[in-house]
C-alpha cells in the first residue's frame, strides 16, 4: 500500500473527486482518501507518478510519503505521521485565525456604514455624509480587501469548477462573487442615476448593495473553518499524548561508564540504566535490579507492575522505584510505543464502510446545489419577484449548503474512537474493524491463554502399575522438552522442580493436536491425547482406563496426558490451566450485550465442559484440531458477525476468517498480522469494552450523518424560499453563511464527546435484537459439546453426560414448601451445583451439577440447613 499527502481538498466533494480519478488509474485496486488527515492510501501496482498526475489533473496536489511506513522520521521516533498531522492542523488553525482577524479589521468598518448608518442612522464622516456614491465606493474597497484576504476560496473554488469538480469553495466563491458582482452593477447604475438627477433611482440602487453580504459570507465561513480546524486538532489529542511520552534521551553503559545519548542512537543489545522516576527509553529485558513499573501510559493500568531480572520492560513506561539495568531488544520504529502510534495513525487514515454512503452523496452534492440555486433564481424571476430577491435566494442556497459536514461525519469519529481505544490498550488496525466490532453477534474464544491464563500446572501423576512416578516423569519431561506447547512447559517445569533429569530425545515428531513421539533411551516413546495413545498401548491402556477415573479427572477441568513406549504404557499426567480472574465477568458482560459466546478448544469433551461451565459460556466446541478452528469460525459466520479471540499465532487462520480477529497479547506482540484488533493488556474484559467502543463510535457516526443530512435537507429549501409564499420566511444570505460555518464545527464537536465514554461501564449495554442470552443458572445443562462425530452421536453423548451430572439425595425432615426452598438454597450455594429441586412429600432432592461434588459436601450442606441426609438414591 502506498501513502500520499493530498493538498487543496476543502470538503467531501473534493475527497470524492480525488478518489474517483485515482481509482481510474491503471493498476489501482483500491483507494481511500481521508479529508480529516488530508491523506490517501492506494493499493495496487500503479505507478506513483501516474497517481500524482491524475490528482494534479483533477486540480489538487499530491506527494508520495517518504516511505510506505511513514518516512524515515518514524524509524527514529515512531511518531512522524501523527506529528505531521498535529503540526498541519496547528498551522491551519493559526492561518485561519490570522485571516479572520484581518477580515474583521475591514468588515467592521464596512458593517458600520452598510448597516449601522443605513438601518440605525449612525453618523458618517463629513466627506461621506449625503454622498451615496462615496458610500458605495467605500463599501467596494473594503469588500475587495476582505475578498483578497480570503482569496483561497476563489482560487480553490473556481479551479475546481474549471476541472469539472466543483466543491464547497465553489459554492462560497459563487455566493460571495454574485453578491459582489451585483453590488458593483448597482454602484455603476447609481452613478448613472445621479448624473441624470434621479435621486429616487440613487436610493433604489443604494438599497440594492450586497457588499456587506459578500464580505460577511467570507468572514463567517472563515470563522467556521477556524473552529473546525481547532476541533480537528482536538481529535489528535490521543496521538499527541502518545508522542509526548516518547523519551528523548537514554543513559547507556559504554565500557562500564554511563553516557547520555539521543534516543535514536540506541541500538539493539545496548545496555541502559534507568533510575527511579525516569522513563524506560526503549523496549528491553532487565539484566539486574528490580522495580515497580508504571505502565499506565501503554496499558491504561494505574497499578505499577513488579518487575525483576528476566522480565521485559516497555518504552515510555515509568520506573517507579528501584534502579535497573536492562538490555535493549527493540528500538526506533520497533518499540511497542512506536507501533501503537503507527497503528492508531494508520487506522485513523483508513475509511470505514459506512463512509461510502456519504461519499456517494458528496460526489453529486455540489452540482445538485448549483442546480437548485439556479432553479430557485429563475423561478422567483418567473413569478414576478425582483432581481435582487431572486439573487438573494440563490446566494442563500449556495452559502447554506455544507458538504464538509458530510465528509467529516465519519473520519472525526473514527479518529477519536481510535484514540480512546489506544488509551485503554485496545488497538484497532483500521476503521473497518472499529465499525465491524460493534456488529458482533457471536464471539468465539480460544480457551488457552484467552479464557485461561495459559500457564497450566501439573496436578496429578498417575503411573501405570509397575512404573514409578519418577520413571513416568522422566519419560514425559524428556519428550515434552522438545515441544513449545503450554502443557509441555507445565510438565517440564514440574520435572525440574522434582529434580528429574531429562535425557535427550532424537527423531522428535509433533502431530498437531494429537501428540508427540521420539527416540528415548533407544526406544520409541509417545505422549498425547487418549485417542492418540490408546491404539498404541492397546490392552495395557484399557486396563489402566478401567482402574482409574479418567472421566472424573477430566470433568474437574484437568487435561490428562498419556505416555507410552513402543511396548509399555507408562501412565498419565494431569495438567490444569487456571482460569483468568476476569473471564467469568467478561463472558457475563458479553452475554448481557446479546452476544453468543463460544469456547473453542482442542481439549477432550469432559475437560472443556467443566471449564466452559465455570466460565459461563453459551457453547463449547471441543476436540478441535488447530486446522479446524477456521472451519468453526466459517460456520458461525454464515449466521452473523463473528469475532474470534485468540493468541494471534496458532489461531491465525481463524482470526483471518472472522469478521473481526482479536489478538490477546502483551504489548510486545501488538504487531500480530492476522488480527484486526490487539488487546495490549491481555484482559478478556477488553473484548466487551472494544465492542462497546465500536457501538458508541458507530452511533456517533450515525448522529453526525443524520445532522449533516438533516441540516442540508432543512436549510436548502428554507434558503431557496420554499416556505416564503406560506409563512413569509426569508433567509438572509448572511445567516445562511453563519449556519454553514457552524455545521462542520458541530459535527466535529459531537465526535469529541466520545472522549467521555466509559467503555467499561455496563449501564448502557443493550442486547442485539433477536438474541437472548441464556440463564446463568442453567448454563451447565445448556452447554453444547460438538466433536467430529455425527449429530446422533453428539445427542447421545450429551444425554449421557447430563444424566451423569444428576444425583437424587434422600433428605429427611422437610415438612413444607418453605423447607424445600431452604434445602434448595443451601445446596445451590455449593460450587458445582447448578440446580436443586426438593420434594418434601418424596423426601428427595434432585441435584444437577456442572462438575462432580463429593457426597460428604452435599451431606454437610443438608445438615447445616437443619435437615437429615440419608444418602444418595
Amino acid at each position: 500500500m502506498q501513502k500520499y499527502d493530498v493538498t487543496g481538498m476543502s470538503c467531501a466533494a473534493c475527497s470524492a473527486r480525488v478518489e474517483k480519478v485515482v481509482r481510474n488509474v491503471d493498476g489501482v485496486t483500491d483507494v481511500a482518501v481521508n479529508l480529516l488527515t488530508n491523506s490517501m492510501n492506494v493499493e495496487g501496482h500503479a505507478d506513483s507518478g501516474a497517481i500524482i498526475a491524475a490528482v494534479t489533473e483533477a486540480g489538487y496536489g499530491a506527494s508520495l510519503k517518504e516511505d510506505g511506513q511513514g518516512g524515515q522520521a518514524q524509524a527514529k521516533s515512531g511518531a512522524s505521521e501523527a506529528d505531521q498531522l498535529a503540526s498541519t492542523q496547528k498551522k491551519a488553525f493559526r492561518t485561519l485565525r490570522n485571516r479572520l482577524i484581518a477580515s474583521l479589521c475591514f468588515l467592521l468598518p464596512l458593517m458600520y456604514v452598510s448597516m449601522g448608518h443605513m438601518m440605525w442612522g449612525w453618523p458618517l464622516p463629513s466627506f461621506m455624509a449625503g454622498n451615496h456614491v462615496a458610500m458605495g465606493l467605500y463599501q467596494l474597497l473594503l469588500t475587495v480587501a476582505v475578498m483578497v484576504i480570503n482569496q483561497k476560496f476563489f482560487i480553490s473554488g473556481f479551479t475546481s469548477a474549471w476541472h469539472k469538480s466543483p466543491n464547497m469553495d465553489t459554492l462560497v466563491a459563487m455566493g460571495a462573487g454574485a453578491s459582489f458582482g451585483y453590488s458593483v452593477y448597482a454602484l455603476f447604475a447609481m452613478t448613472g442615476a445621479q448624473m441624470a438627477g434621479d435621486m429616487d433611482g440613487v436610493m433604489k440602487y443604494l438599497d440594492s448593495f450586497y457588499f456587506e453580504s459578500a464580505a460577511m459570507i467570507l468572514t463567517l465561513i472563515t470563522v467556521g473553518k477556524m473552529l473546525e480546524a481547532y476541533s480537528k486538532g482536538r481529535t489528535t489529542d490521543a496521538l499527541r499524548g502518545l508522542m509526548e511520552l516518547a523519551p528523548k534521551q537514554a543513559t547507556i553503559l559504554v565500557d562500564g561508564a554511563e553516557k547520555k545519548v539521543p534516543i535514536d542512537q540506541v541500538k539493539v543489545d545496548d545496555v541502559f540504566v534507568v533510575r527511579p522516576g525516569e522513563s524506560i527509553p526503549v523496549d528491553g529485558v532487565i539484566l539486574s535490579g528490580q522495580s515497580a513499573i508504571d505502565e499506565s501510559a501503554i496499558s491504561g493500568e494505574s497499578i505499577p507492575v513488579d518487575k525483576e531480572v528476566g522480565d521485559e520492560v516497555t518504552a515510555a513506561t515509568i520506573n517507579a522505584s528501584g534502579f535497573i539495568t536492562a538490555k535493549a531488544t527493540r528500538v526506533g520504529s520497533d518499540t511497542t510505543l512506536a507501533k501503537i502510534i503507527h497503528m492508531v495513525s494508520d487506522a485513523s487514515a483508513t475509511k470505514a464502510p459506512i463512509a461510502k454512503v456519504a461519499d456517494k452523496i458528496s460526489g453529486i452534492f455540489v452540482p445538485a446545489v448549483l442546480g437548485i440555486a439556479l432553479v430557485a433564481f429563475l423561478i422567483w424571476l418567473a413569478v414576478g419577484q425582483t432581481f435582487g430577491f431572486a439573487l438573494s435566494r440563490a446566494i442563500a442556497v449556495l452559502v447554506i449548503s455544507c458538504p464538509c459536514a458530510l465528509g467529516l461525519a465519519t473520519p472525526v469519529a473514527i479518529m477519536v474512537g481510535n484514540g480512546v481505544g489506544a488509551k485503554k490498550g485496545i488497538l484497532f488496525k483500521n476503521a473497518t474493524s472499529l465499525e465491524q466490532a460493534g456488529k458482533t453477534t457471536t464471539v468465539v474464544l480460544d480457551k488457552t491463554g484467552t479464557i485461561t491464563k495459559g500457564q497450566p500446572k501439573v496436578t496429578d501423576i498417575v503411573p501405570q502399575e509397575g512404573i514409578s512416578a519418577e520413571e513416568l516423569l522422566a519419560l514425559a519431561a524428556s519428550l515434552e522438552s522438545k515441544s513449545e506447547h503450554p502443557l509441555a512447559k507445565a510438565v517440564i517445569a514440574y520435572g525440574e522442580a522434582q529434580n528429574i533429569v531429562s535425557d535427550p530425545v532424537e527423531g522428535f515428531e509433533s502431530m498437531a493436536g494429537n501428540g508427540l513421539s521420539g527416540l528415548w533411551r533407544g526406544k520409541r516413546i509417545y505422549g498425547g491425547k487418549e485417542e492418540f495413545i490408546a491404539p498404541l498401548a492397546k490392552d495395557s491402556f484399557s486396563a489402566f482406563a478401567k482402574s482409574h477415573e479418567i472421566e472424573l479427572l477430566a470433568k474437574q477441568g484437568k487435561t490428562p496426558l498419556f505416555f507410552s513406549s513402543q511396548d509399555q504404557f507408562y501412565g498419565m499426567i494431569c495438567v490444569a490451566d487456571e482460569m483468568k480472574e476476569d473471564s467469568p465477568q467478561a463472558i457475563a458482560e458479553l452475554k448481557n450485550m446479546g452476544v453468543h459466546v463460544v469456547m473453542l478448544t482442542g481439549d477432550r469433551v469432559e475437560t472443556a465442559q467443566a471449564i466452559g461451565a465455570r466460565a459461563g459460556v453459551d457453547e463449547v466446541i471441543a476436540g478441535v484440531l488447530p486446522d479446524g478452528k477456521e472451519e468453526v469460525v466459517r460456520r458461525f459466520s454464515q449466521d452473523g458477525h463473528v469475532m474470534m479471540v485468540g493468541d494471534g499465532i496458532n489461531d491465525a487462520p481463524a482470526l483471518t476468517r472472522a469478521d473481526v480477529g482479536v489478538a490477546i497479547g502483551a504489548g510486545t506482540d501488538i504487531a500480530i498480522d492476522a488480527a484486526d484488533v490487539v488487546l495490549v493488556n491481555s484482559r478478556l474484559t477488553d473484548v466487551a469494552a472494544a465492542i462497546r467502543l465500536s457501538r458508541r463510535t458507530l452511533r456517533n457516526i450515525h448522529e453526525n450523518l443524520f445532522w449533516a443530512f438533516f441540516y442540508n435537507a432543512i436549510g436548502i429549501p428554507l434558503a431557496a424560499g420554499l416556505w416564503y409564499p406560506f409563512t413569509g420566511w426569508e433567509l438572509n444570505p448572511m445567516f445562511g453563511a453563519a449556519a454553514m460555518s457552524l455545521s462542520s464545527f458541530c459535527v466535529v464537536t459531537n465526535a469529541l464527546r466520545l472522549n467521555f465514554v466509559d467503555i467499561y461501564s455496563t449501564k448502557r449495554d443493550k442486547k442485539v435484537k433477536g438474541q437472548k442470552a441464556k440463564s446463568h443458572v442453567t448454563e451447565a445443562q445448556d452447554t453444547v459439546i460438538i466433536e467430529n462425530k455425527t449429530k446422533a452421536d453428539q445427542k447421545e453423548k450429551i444425554d449421557k453426560e447430563n444424566s451423569d451430572m444428576e444425583e437424587t439425595l434422600k433428605v429427611k425432615g422437610m415438612m413444607c414448601a418453605h423447607c424445600e426452598a431452604h434445602v434448595k438454597e443451601a445446596l445451590e450455594k455449593i460450587d458445582g451445583v447448578t440446580e436443586a429441586k426438593a420434594d418434601h412429600e418424596a423426601c428427595e432432592v434432585v441435584v444437577k451439577m456442572s462438575a462432580p461434588v463429593a457426597e460428604d459436601v452435599l451431606a454437610a450442606a443438608v445438615k447445616d440447613a437443619g435437615y437429615e441426609f440419608e444418602g444418595i438414591k
